[in-house]
């Protein structure tokens, strides 16, 4: 798919919404979990997020590996490392080994199951994912999906809105793994103060 292809049904894709919207009077879907993580096109539809990020906030969303190389730790021997259970819907964050943090999650729900993984993130990070291509859903001016952390390909650790939190701790995504906002903004900055050789992501059962 080129990009003039993906831009177009882009926004194509934000005129359906924004008339579904002012038609019915709902509520805007959170977008990223409207994205099919298992797309093939999921890559070129990213490095337009990518493009639309860096034109939105003047940073690249491509963070590299920091003090340490990729795969030089492995789970607790890393400095960060998020683990994340599909059966408890609950993520365990370790810093230096010890368990800091435990956050209730939504991982994919059925026919949308999330993946399992054990790896570094792949490098791709956002603070910020602007609303106005897809004007809803919007979290404190950060847009749909704050603070999202992508594992592989698609899928990703982010924030999700308000009409999600009651959700949390039941698989309700699209495949990616939510976290309120609060936590998301944890996790996205040891990210980002570590780099991402130095964090280590589990999604296990």
């Amino acid at each position: 798919m080129k990009f003039r292809e993906i831009k177009f049904l882009t926004l194509a894709l934000s005129i359906f919404i924004l008339f579904n919207y002012n038609a019915f009077g709902q509520s805007l879907p959170n977008i990223l979990d409207d994205l099919d993580p298992r797309d093939p096109n999921i890559e070129a539809i990213l490095q337009y997020y990518d493009e639309q990020y860096y034109e939105a906030t003047g940073n690249s969303a491509i963070i590299d590996d920091g003090a340490q190389m990729k795969g030089s730790c492995y789970r607790d021997n890393c400095p960060v490392w998020l683990s994340i259970s599909k059966d408890q819907q609950l993520a365990y964050l370790y810093i230096d080994g010890e368990v800091k943090y435990v956050w209730k999650v939504s991982t994919g729900r059925r026919g949308y199951t999330t993946p399992n993984f054990d790896i570094n993130p792949n490098g791709r990070v956002y603070d910020k994912y602007s609303s106005i291509t897809f004007p809803g859903g919007d979290y404190n001016g950060l847009g749909n999906m704050p603070y999202a952390v992508f594992i592989s390909g698609g899928y990703a650790v982010h924030g999700t809105t308000a009409g999600n939190w009651p959700d949390l701790g039941k698989p309700t995504s699209h495949g990616c793994v939510r976290l309120h906002p609060d936590n998301a903004f944890i996790f996205n900055r040891l990210v980002r103060a570590n780099g991402v050789g130095s964090v280590w992501i589990t999604v296990a059962q």
